[in-house]
C-alpha cells in the first residue's frame, strides 16, 4: 500500500464539486459547505451538481464520472453527498489523478478504489452537505489535514488488545462489505481499520461482520476501531435481540488485536477527518487512535 504522499493544499488551489452518488436536493447546505472551503482560500470550479438526477442518482454514470475527471486538474475533489451510486463508477476503471478526494459514507467506494489503485490523498471526512453543520473542532481538523498540519489523537473507548501500527483504512461497513472480493479493496494485511455505519439493525451488522470473518478479512488486520453506528439499535421492545455493542464486541473478541469503540467518526455530528493509507497507531488499552505520518 506504499503511495506517494499528496502535497498539502495552499490558498488559491482549485477544487471541484463531485456528485457521485445520490441526487443532490439541498442546494443551501451544499453552498454552505463550498463557502466554508472557499473561506480557506480554495477556488471552487463551476458545477452542475444540484438538481441533476437520473432516477435516484445524481445523473447518469457518465455524468457522475465526469465530476471525478475535471477537464482542468484540481487539487481537491469534494463530494457533495452520500446515498448510493459511487461503486457503479468503479466499473469504468477510473483514470485517477493526483490530489485530494474528500467524503465518507457511500464515497467509501471511491476512497478505497482510489487507494487500491495506488493513489494517496483520500480523506474520510465531512461531505459538502454536512461540512457546515460540523462542530468547529471538526472543521478545523479537516483544514489542518488538507493544509498539512499535525492532527490531534482521537479518543474512544478501549477494549484492550495492546497497541498496533499500520496503514489506516476508514470505511462505511455496508459499502466496504460490498467491495470484498473485488479489485477495488486496498490491502487489509496489517491495517488499522475504522468502521462506521448508519441505519443498520444489529442482526444486519452481525451478518456483515460474519461475512468479513468467513472470507478471512478481519483476521488480516493489525487493529480495529468502530466509529458511530447511528440509528443501529433494535428499538422494538418486544423483539429478542442483541445490542449493537454486544454484536461488535462478540464478533471481534477472538481476533486478539487492539480494538477501540466510539471513535468520533461517522454519521453523527463530529465526523473527524482521517487520511487513508497513512501510518496510524491504535491503542486498545487507552482507546486512542494516532496518526504517525
Amino acid at each position: 500500500m506504499a503511495v506517494r504522499a499528496t502535497a498539502p493544499l495552499r490558498p488559491g488551489d482549485a477544487m471541484a464539486v463531485v456528485a457521485a452518488s445520490s441526487a443532490v436536493a439541498d442546494a443551501e447546505r451544499l453552498h454552505q459547505g463550498v463557502s466554508l472551503l472557499e473561506s480557506w482560500g480554495l477556488r471552487c470550479r463551476p458545477h452542475s451538481a444540484v438538481g441533476r438526477h437520473w432516477g435516484y442518482l445524481a445523473g447518469r454514470d457518465e455524468q457522475r464520472l465526469a465530476d471525478l475527471l475535471p477537464e482542468t486538474p484540481v487539487s481537491l475533489l469534494a463530494c457533495a453527498r452520500g446515498g448510493w451510486g459511487a461503486a457503479r463508477l468503479l466499473e469504468r476503471d477510473i483514470p485517477w489523478q493526483p490530489g485530494w478526494l474528500l467524503g465518507f459514507s457511500d464515497v467509501t467506494a471511491l476512497l478505497w478504489g482510489r487507494l487500491a489503485a495506488g493513489f494517496d490523498g483520500g480523506v474520510h471526512g465531512p461531505l459538502l452537505t454536512t461540512l457546515a453543520s460540523e462542530p468547529e473542532w471538526s472543521q478545523k481538523r479537516l483544514r489542518r489535514l488538507l493544509f498539512g498540519e499535525a492532527l490531534q489523537d482521537l479518543q474512544g473507548e478501549g477494549l484492550g488488545g495492546g497497541i498496533a501500527s499500520g496503514p489506516l483504512l476508514v470505511a462505511n461497513l455496508t459499502v466496504a462489505s460490498h467491495l470484498l472480493g473485488s479489485p477495488w479493496i486496498p490491502s487489509l494485511d496489517g491495517a488499522i481499520l475504522i468502521l462506521e455505519d448508519v441505519g443498520e439493525a444489529p442482526y444486519r451488522i452481525d451478518r456483515m461482520l460474519t461475512h468479513w470473518r468467513l472470507c478471512g478479512a478481519l483476521h488480516r488486520l493489525a487493529g480495529l476501531g468502530f466509529g458511530s453506528f447511528s440509528a443501529c439499535e433494535d428499538d422494538r421492545p418486544d423483539q429478542q435481540s442483541f445490542t449493537l455493542k454486544q454484536v461488535l464486541e462478540e464478533r471481534t473478541a477472538d481476533l486478539n488485536i487492539p480494538r477501540v469503540m466510539d471513535l468520533p467518526v461517522g454519521h453523527q455530528s463530529g465526523n473527524a477527518a482521517l487520511p487513508l493509507g497513512r501510518q496510524a497507531r491504535l491503542d486498545g488499552d487507552r482507546g486512542q487512535l494516532s496518526l504517525l505520518s
